[in-house]
C-alpha cells in the first residue's frame, strides 16, 4: 500500500511538528513524565490517523463500458429521481455515496469517455449528508460522454471536515474508468447522475469500493443527452 501524493507533504510536516513538540516536552517538562507519555501516545494516534486517511491501496479495477463503477469507497446514502439543474436541466437518477474520514478518499472515473463539461464551485461546508450539500457546498461537477453513449454527471462535494477538493481532469480530456480524477481531503461525498432508466445495482446503506463495485448499468440505447 502506498501513500497518496496529496498526503505526503501534510504527513511530512505533521511528523516534524509532533516530533518537535515531543522533544521540547521531554527537555523542558521532564518533571511531568506522565503528561509527556500521554502526549506521545496521542501524537502517534494522530499521525497514524492521518496516515490511514491518505493511504492508496492497490486495486484490481473492474471495467466495462456499460457499467458505472463506484468512484469512491463509502456508503450509498441516496438513490432517487431528482431534477438536475446545472447541466441537464431535467430529471435524472441520483446515486450518492458518503465517505467517512476512515475511508480511502481517492475519487475515480466511474465511466470511460470524454469530459464534456467541468466546473468548480466554491461554497459552504455543510455536513456531507445534508440535502443541500449538493448545491451549497464547495464542489466540482464533471460530465462525461461515456463510451456506452449516455452522459454521466458526477460531483465531488466537500463536507463539514473537508477543506480542499483536488481534481485532475479538464474539459476535453479522455478519461478511463477506474483512473483517479481527484481527491477530497477529510470527509466528503460524491453524487452521480444518470438517465432515469439506468438499472441501479446497489441499495441504500450498501458499502461500496472505488474502482471495484458496480453501482449501475447503463442502457446503451438511451439517447446521449436530451
Amino acid at each position: 500500500m502506498k501513500i497518496h501524493k496529496e498526503g505526503r507533504r501534510i504527513l511530512f510536516f505533521t511528523l516534524l511538528a509532533l516530533l518537535a513538540v515531543n522533544l521540547l516536552l521531554y527537555r523542558y517538562n521532564a518533571q511531568n513524565d506522565g503528561f509527556n507519555k500521554v502526549f506521545a501516545v496521542i501524537s502517534v494516534i494522530v499521525f497514524l490517523t492521518l496516515l490511514q486517511f491518505f493511504r492508496s491501496p492497490a486495486r484490481r479495477l473492474l471495467t466495462h463500458e456499460d457499467h458505472i463503477i463506484s468512484p469512491v469507497d463509502g456508503k450509498v446514502v441516496v438513490i432517487e429521481d431528482v431534477h438536475e439543474p446545472e447541466y441537464f436541466d431535467d430529471v435524472r437518477k441520483q446515486i450518492s455515496i458518503f465517505m467517512s474520514p476512515i475511508n480511502v478518499h481517492i475519487t475515480r472515473n466511474p465511466v470511460s469517455g470524454i469530459v464534456r463539461y467541468f466546473k468548480y464551485h466554491p461554497g459552504n461546508y455543510l455536513v456531507a449528508w445534508h440535502p443541500k450539500s449538493s448545491t451549497k457546498n464547495e464542489r466540482t461537477t464533471v460530465v462525461v460522454e461515456s463510451e456506452a453513449g449516455p452522459f454521466v454527471l458526477f460531483r465531488q462535494i466537500a463536507g463539514a471536515m473537508a477543506r480542499r477538493i483536488v481534481w485532475y481532469v479538464n474539459e476535453g480530456d479522455e478519461v478511463s474508468q477506474g483512473e483517479e480524477f481527484g481527491f477530497i481531503k477529510f470527509g466528503s461525498r460524491v453524487d452521480i447522475f444518470v438517465p432515469v432508466d439506468t438499472e441501479v445495482k446497489v441499495q441504500i446503506g450498501e458499502k461500496v469500493k472505488g474502482g471495484q463495485s458496480i453501482i449501475a448499468q447503463l442502457k446503451t440505447d438511451t439517447p446521449s443527452i436530451f
